[in-house]
């Protein structure tokens, strides 16, 4: 796969880029509504894309052999469920031909959350919110 073909996978959501908590006693992992501080809120692209990892030192650039190391993927995101064996599903950019077909089916975050500049840390327990209905 050429690295174009890879970025393409990306279905434009955003719920990779919202900030979560791991509960230390389960290792469950819990969204929030709180993106990163680079995430357009009203597209869920990057604001700087070229430079994420230099800006926020602790963001993960996916590449096919670490997906299995990265177990808080949304259960929508195209990278896992290629990885999984599964299909893209029907609302995918690469399925409809239409770039904004993920916001069009409700399956991205935008305009639905906030940016971590305006949350304190501290704040983020109130701030988690189940995503799943969002899975398509």
């Amino acid at each position: 796969m050429t690295p174009d073909e890879w970025e393409s996978l990306c279905d434009g959501c955003g719920k990779c880029c919202l900030i979560k908590l791991q509960d230390i006693d389960t290792g469950e992992y819990h969204y929030t509504d709180v993106g990163c501080t680079l995430l357009d809120q009203s597209t869920c692209r990057c604001k700087d894309y070229a430079n994420r990892k230099a800006i926020v030192p602790d963001c993960v650039i996916l590449k096919p052999h670490t997906l299995d190391q990265i177990p808080w993927m949304p259960d929508s995101c195209s990278y896992r469920l290629l990885y999984e064996g599964k299909t893209l599903p029907t609302w995918h950019p690469l399925v409809t031909g239409d770039q904004m077909s993920t916001h069009h089916a409700d399956q991205s975050v935008a305009g639905k959350i906030i940016s971590e500049d305006h949350v304190d840390e501290e704040d983020l327990p109130s701030h988690i919110k189940d995503w799943s209905h969002y899975n398509g």
